[in-house]
């Protein structure tokens, strides 16, 4: 699999309308995961909110989104990610150079879906998210 550098979109509670409007505007197919689904959502409002949501485009755009949690902040202009995503090597070693000068907020390790995944805020003040396929 080829790395990919997209855009991560957070929503507060809106994100599966969004991905349907964002559907509607560029085509493609729509794969969706709720908090409920993966367990951890931060309290029962979030059991329907979106965790992951993922939009392929025929044009070959991704776009990725999800809702915030329940007790986590939503800070509309802050509620942007870059995501790089694909196989190992290359993207711990963007990892690694991102988080130099940075903020890490998740360590890069095996999350509950069975891949490595990391954020971090570089030290420009952007928010990154890698995800190496497991």
């Amino acid at each position: 699999m080829a790395s990919r550098l997209n855009p991560y979109i957070q929503f507060d509670g809106d994100a599966r309308a969004a991905m349907e409007f964002y559907q509607g505007v560029f085509g493609g197919e729509v794969s969706s995961n709720t908090f409920k689904e993966f367990g951890s959502g931060h309290g029962p409002d979030d059991d329907d909110k979106l965790m992951h949501a993922q939009l392929e485009t025929p044009s070959g755009f991704t776009l990725m989104a999800s809702d915030t949690p329940q007790g986590m902040p939503y800070n509309p202009g802050e509620n942007i990610a870059i995501s790089l995503s694909g196989d190992g090597t290359e993207l711990r070693g963007y990892y690694e150079k991102l988080s130099d000068g940075g903020k890490v907020t998740v360590p890069l390790e095996k999350q509950m879906w069975g891949d490595e995944f990391g954020m971090l805020t570089d030290k420009f003040g952007i928010n990154w998210m890698v995800n190496i396929a497991g």
